[in-house]
């Protein structure tokens, strides 16, 4: 079994709407291990892109232990959290959030110019298949181009976790196939500890692990026996 990268125990969220407190997690454990591939599977408001924003960094439990590695990120101040995402954590959401005035290299430079040991803005536009756009702005790539550009952004500083929130939400089937391709490779050439987290049930099938969520708590966690390559889903 590889070793746990984040581990996640009684993870609780509550916001306060008013008069009313909302539960958006209620007491999940989680881990995320190193290399792996993991689907968080649910339907919207099961509690998923509140639980990746805590493992990521974006926000804290209410009640509940979250630490990277031996970093306790519960307790961690805002500068603390600052630090761990800068250096440690790979974003990728449904949409793209470019800057429109920056040309795709530009816009992977961003993150490339804070990172301590970054890809090169290039290979990091190459590895998603964009070797040849790297001057184009924005508005002159497709949607799924800017969402690889989206990836090549997350990966190029090599982060030790890539947590990616419906990234093929704002895409048609055939061009969320290459988005999931790419994260396939990222995975697989970098070893980046990937978590994939989607509503879209056949998206699963890509993943050595799979967390189903429903009302703020995991349902079912399942280790499929076979993996299908990411040009192979359909749905």
């Amino acid at each position: 079994m590889a070793e746990a990268v984040i581990t996640g125990t009684g993870l609780t969220k509550r916001y306060r709407m008013g008069e009313i407190d909302v539960m958006a997690l209620r007491g999940v454990d989680i881990e995320l291990f190193q290399g792996e591939l993991m689907v968080l599977l649910g339907a919207s408001g099961s509690g998923k892109s509140t639980l990746l924003n805590i493992l990521g960094g974006l926000d804290t439990p209410t009640e509940g232990q979250i630490s990277y590695q031996d970093h306790d990120l519960a307790v961690a101040d805002e500068d603390e959290l600052t630090i761990y995402r800068r250096h440690h954590v790979g974003f990728v959401f449904q949409f793209y959030n470019l800057i429109p005035s920056l040309t795709a290299r530009e816009n992977v430079a961003l993150v490339t110019e804070l990172a301590d040991d970054p890809m090169d803005p290039a290979e990091a536009l190459s590895l998603v298949g964009l070797g040849e756009r790297l001057d184009h702005f924005p508005a002159q790539l497709s949607g799924g181009e800017q969402q690889r550009v989206a990836v090549a952004r997350a990966v190029a500083k090599r982060p030790d976790v890539l947590l990616c929130d419906e990234p093929t939400g704002a895409l048609d089937y055939q061009t969320g196939v290459i988005v999931l391709s790419v994260l396939e490779r990222v995975n697989q050439e970098l070893g980046t500890t990937t978590a994939i987290i989607t509503h879209n049930a056949p998206i699963a099938a890509m993943a050595e692990r799979v967390i189903t969520l429903a009302d703020g708590r995991i349902a079912n966690i399942e280790r499929p026996a076979r993996r299908t390559a990411a040009q192979e889903i359909r749905w």
